[in-house]
């Protein structure tokens, strides 16, 4: 199937996008389809196939399946096929498959007998897919470059070669572990305030104040480098093993719901169309926007955090436990495990006018403790970050998400280094003599 004929299609995708995300979206078209169609389905491939999948905010074409390969499939439309593809689903047109009545070669492995390990590949360039481990096997298809694709087993091979398994299609394939690189995890990248370098007279020195020309340069350079900014909603979805995200997604967060977010960060993300979370500390929300300030730590007006949603997701900074105790720790250190979670449960109340999903936390001060995170789960919120630094990824606590911070100080070389992936998994494979 040609690009061109995608292009021709893209309406049809659309009105299939709602189904697709679902992962159970054929089960729920039974209007559509009678019980005999809705079961799995082996084909053959009758010529070389571009397949979709929904990776991070986009539908894009993740791959290339050969002529002549099979695989198991289900009913999505008339036009198309669903099938497993990473921690979803793909789609397939059905012109470029033909349903077979016996299968000759395929597996037809069940998705529940393929046990994740909680770890995925990231493919940095067109990848390799085949049929078994060995560099005489025959190739399935190809994975395209930006992918995090989980893996579902490893296996060492006589020539101290290393190889991936992955389900594609309810069957094991196989990948090269010198052909891509283990994943890392997903940045989290935290800021706080942001203001001109010529109105900064009292916040030259706090690390948490960003110049908004250094903003704008290191949202650039996100733009420009292919990074993708996911939601927290797709972030869980990750940790989870339920969604798939391109190999560049990290998460932009703002901590407190400063004025200066509004005045500075909004328009530059809003420019280069990235998207962020801001944590907002409920009991600070002004009911009428403030006179701009610079010389003072302002926040933002009922009125502004409805303006910028639509580039921020709004979620809790906790209500009235920003603060430190008289000892100079973290207020919410010394409250029992029952007035914590009042004050979560009042945060949520508190933002339901701007976001009715408030599920998501940001300890203050990044100060938590056995207490918090058993608050955070009785008051409802599915994940929490912290301050402590480091990128997330499965298997990580929910309630205790790393961060990262990017100071106005580091260079974009610096930055592009510290949220990128880095391998550390594999050695070069020997040369065959």
């Amino acid at each position: 199937m040609s690009l061109k004929r995608f292009s021709i299609t893209q309406i049809i995708l659309s009105l299939l996008v709602v189904l697709f995300v679902a992962s159970n979206a054929y089960a729920e078209t039974e209007n559509e389809y009678n019980d005999e169609e809705m079961i799995p389905v082996q084909v053959r491939i009758v010529e070389d196939s571009e397949i979709l999948a929904q990776v991070g905010n986009n539908i894009i074409k993740v791959g290339r399946l050969n002529k002549d390969e099979e695989m198991m499939v289900y009913p999505l439309s008339s036009d198309y096929y669903e099938f497993t593809f990473g921690n979803a689903h793909g789609l397939i047109s059905r012109d470029d498959v033909l349903p077979m009545r016996k299968s000759k070669n395929i597996l037809g492995l069940a998705l529940t007998n393929l046990q994740k390990i909680n770890q995925n590949l990231i493919t940095v360039r067109p990848t390799t897919i085949y049929n078994h481990p060995k560099d005489n096997s025959s190739v399935f298809g190809v994975l395209e470059e930006n992918l995090r694709y989980p893996i579902i087993g490893r296996l060492r091979e006589s020539d101290d070669s290393l190889w991936y398994e992955i389900n594609i299609g309810d069957d094991a394939k196989y990948i090269r572990a010198d052909e891509c690189e283990l994943d890392n995890g997903v940045p989290i990248l935290t800021y706080h305030h942001i203001l001109k370098d010529s109105e900064n007279k009292y916040f030259r020195h706090t690390s948490t104040t960003t110049s908004d020309t250094a903003f704008d340069s290191q949202m650039a350079y996100l733009k420009e480098a292919g990074y993708e900014t996911i939601s927290l909603y797709q972030l869980e979805g990750y940790l989870n093993n339920s969604v798939n995200i391109p190999a560049k997604a990290l998460v932009l967060t703002f901590d407190d719901g400063l004025k200066s977010v509004y005045r500075y960060a909004y328009p530059v993300l809003k420019k280069y169309d990235l998207q962020a979370t801001a944590f907002i500390i409920s009991s600070r929300i002004k009911r009428h926007p403030q006179a701009w300030d610079p010389n003072d730590l302002q926040f933002m007006s009922i009125s502004e955090l409805k303006q910028i949603q639509e580039v921020f997701d709004i979620q809790s900074h906790t209500h009235f436990l920003h603060r430190y105790s008289d000892d100079k720790l973290p207020v919410l250190l010394s409250r029992t495990e029952h007035n914590i979670e009042l004050d979560f449960e009042h945060s949520r109340r508190a933002l339901a006018q701007f976001n009715p999903k408030v599920i998501y936390l940001s300890y203050p001060f990044g100060g938590y403790n056995a207490d918090a995170i058993q608050a955070a789960r009785l008051a409802g919120y599915h994940l929490a970050v912290t301050t402590v630094r480091g990128k997330v990824k499965p298997g990580d606590n929910p309630f205790a998400l790393k961060r990262l911070y990017i100071l106005k100080t580091d260079s974009i070389t610096a930055m592009a280094e510290r949220i990128a992936n880095t391998r550390s998994d594999v050695k070069p494979m020997q040369p065959k003599q």
